[in-house]
């Protein structure tokens, strides 16, 4: 196949915001490849595009496209809508099969920057980078090690499945950078990294055989064991953090490398995620309502009997299937449950829900947590009733648009999980045991 071209790149990232412009959100979604696909549907371009035109009045120019030669082949693009009262970005990274790789609507270039939170206090802590794994498919991420020479925490962070940074940067959000930020400054070091689908999104889009498994448990593992090397951190007491799907599949880092301290779990789904994506595809489509919604709600219902059905196979097309996501993807997945590989480690747990969280929610979610983990004393829950899936506070019921504005995760969220990270008892006794076997 002849290599995109710059100006093919461009054209299509162009017809990309025609589309968006005339409400054609279905033949955007068409463009977008299997990673994308796994974390952003029509239905959400076409509430974060409503949200900026409801802001900003009509579109009224389409401005000059601008882009750029990323890695492995990507060319980002970047076109500036002018509206009635104001205008906005729409960025794009599009791959060499001319497939979007993201997807973003911003601010208008020069505003759209990440501020720390008020918790953080860089002059607490360095950062460097450092390269997590050593195979062709190594990640890179950032260490933050907080000043002073006396033996501390680590954490090390976990995204979302999908293609994130290792920031988990949401438009003008980094919800993993204020959780690094806050919990250094705090004398927590902090281990955070690109998924395997954001650094090398090309590879693994084109692997039929990759799993969830694969796409977090080598990852984490190493970052455990490069934070375990830090002079000045105590390698009994590295714990690991995963936000939603890096939740839900902490326990089964766990599971591989015994020497992880505890678990923090901030909106680990538990239900079937097949099941849960027809649930919020409902919810969404109650917000909007209309002939997109509802086939919208349909296709993923016919996507998720697929996934359940005895049928499903490594030779499943990804196309037919929720997300994009391939038949291997799916059997590991829905072969793994989150709550009984957490019943069975001799780990301490810190699990915590936002009570507006309409994607993991407490009566789906948290309810099976607290099920199979009740018998537990070392398992510590935590709901935060204002907050919703990024832990960002707010009032009402949630809606997409409100990860729009620049935010911040709550302090208490922040100031809970540093507390929780202290020394737990009969954590050094039963981590001796574990490092003397090695």
């Amino acid at each position: 196949m002849t290599e995109l071209t710059t100006s093919d790149a461009v054209a299509i990232a162009t017809t990309v915001v025609e589309m968006a412009r005339d409400g054609r959100f279905g033949e955007i979604e068409q463009l977008f490849a299997p990673p994308l696909r796994a974390v952003v549907s029509a239905e959400i371009v076409r509430d974060a595009w409503g949200a900026e035109i409801s802001k900003r009045g009509p579109v009224s120019t389409i401005g000059e496209p601008m882009s750029e030669q990323m890695k492995e082949g990507l060319i980002r693009v970047r076109i500036p809508i002018i509206c009635e009262r104001g205008g906005f970005t729409v960025r794009m990274a599009v791959d060499s099969q001319g497939a979007l790789q993201g997807l973003l609507l911003a601010a208008t270039e020069g505003t759209a920057s990440w501020m720390p939170p008020s918790y953080a206090n860089p002059k607490k802590f360095a950062e460097h980078d450092v390269t997590v794994g050593s195979s062709p498919l190594a990640v890179p991420g950032t260490l933050s090690l907080p000043h002073g020479h006396r033996k501390r925490p680590g954490v090390v962070l976990l995204p979302p499945m999908g293609s994130f940074d290792r920031d988990e940067t949401s438009g003008l959000n980094k919800p993993l950078k204020d959780l690094a930020w806050g919990l250094a400054s705090r004398g927590v070091a902090v281990l955070r990294f690109d998924m395997v689908t954001y650094a090398h999104s090309q590879q693994v889009a084109t692997r039929r055989d990759f799993t969830m498994a694969e796409e977090y448990v080598p990852y984490a593992v190493a970052a455990v064991h490069l934070l375990q090397q830090q002079p000045t951190v105590d390698p009994t007491r590295v714990f690991v953090l995963g936000h939603s799907m890096g939740g839900k599949v902490a326990p089964r880092i766990a599971t591989a490398e015994p020497s992880i301290a505890g678990l923090v779990i901030m909106a680990g789904d538990t239900q079937p995620m097949q099941r849960s994506a027809i649930r919020v595809a409902r919810y969404l489509a109650r917000l909007s309502p209309g002939p997109a919604s509802e086939a919208a709600v349909e296709t993923m219902t016919r996507q998720a009997a697929l996934v359940e059905s005895p049928e499903l196979s490594s030779s499943t097309p990804a196309r037919e299937l929720l997300f994009g996501l391939s038949g291997s993807y799916w059997l590991d997945l829905r072969s793994y449950d989150p709550v009984s590989t957490a019943a069975a480690l001799d780990r301490p747990m810190l699990i915590l829900q936002g009570g507006r969280d309409y994607q993991v929610t407490v009566e789906d979610d948290l309810s099976r947590w607290k099920e199979g983990l009740s018998h537990r004393p070392d398992v510590t829950i935590q709901i935060y009733e204002a907050d919703n899936h990024l832990f960002f506070s707010g009032t009402g019921p949630s809606t997409p648009a409100e990860y729009d504005p620049a935010q911040h995760v709550d302090p208490a969220v922040i100031a809970d999980i540093a507390a929780w990270l202290r020394p737990h008892p009969g954590m050094f006794a039963r981590f001796v045991r574990v490092f003397s076997r090695e």
